[in-house]
């Protein structure tokens, strides 16, 4: 079913920083649900992944196109890695590969409340299955999956493949992991309605992601 609606893009665009803006302090380490940032720009990593010896951020691939190089603070002091792939449109999902020796970088979702979820493995959406998602701005919500196979269109073209489910999200969630227990299942990368009054959220699906890029969580 295509999806062109104005309400879905209300969350597909990261919001813009500024290099001046208010520093954060240092970052130790950057998980699943936080934030990077690089000119003009500030994108949640969706999950921490791995090929070999080498670590990479899996994020929207809308977000990070167009970027070259990643900070953990908004100051742009803390450099952590350089954009290495980006697959969007048809997709949404990039590799950030991570350079920093300072900076760790676990195989986990931080929730923003004290919690934190260790992702253990990858899975593909079930229409039933359950889901949960980190929004940047709305925090954790958990709701089912509703349909596979959604489509949503961005000005720059059209993104395919996506499944759907009734837990709500916020602009500016754009880009925040997806999960069922343990096991990643996708990237937020799109809404409908509202937290207040029940909304719907779209997916990319993370295993063809990882099969793309040859990568795998840990």
């Amino acid at each position: 079913m295509l999806r062109s609606l104005p309400a879905v893009l209300a969350a597909l665009i990261g919001l813009t920083v500024s290099a001046g803006g208010a520093a954060a302090a240092p970052a130790t380490a950057v998980r699943g649900g936080d934030l990077i940032y690089s000119d003009s720009a500030m994108c949640t990593v969706g999950f921490n992944v791995r090929a070999g010896s080498s670590l990479y951020g899996l994020l929207a691939g809308h977000c990070v196109s167009g970027h070259t190089t990643w900070y953990a603070d908004a100051a742009l002091t803390v450099p952590v890695g350089t954009t290495a792939a980006v697959s969007f449109p048809t997709n949404d999902f990039a590799l950030v590969r991570w350079t920093s020796t300072t900076v760790a970088f676990p195989g986990e979702l931080d929730l923003h409340d004290g919690r934190s979820v260790d992702i253990t493995g990858a899975a593909q959406p079930v229409v039933g299955r359950a889901v949960c998602h980190v929004g940047r701005v709305s925090g954790v919500h958990c709701g089912t999956v509703l349909a596979l196979n959604q489509t949503v269109t961005y000005p720059e073209g059209t993104v395919s493949g996506l499944f759907v489910s009734n837990a709500c999200s916020a602009p500016g969630d754009a880009g925040g992991p997806a999960y069922s227990g343990t096991l990643a299942l996708g990237l937020i990368v799109g809404s409908s309605g509202t937290c207040a009054t029940g909304g719907r959220t779209y997916y990319q699906p993370v295993v063809e992601a990882l099969s793309m890029y040859g990568v795998s969580v840990y």
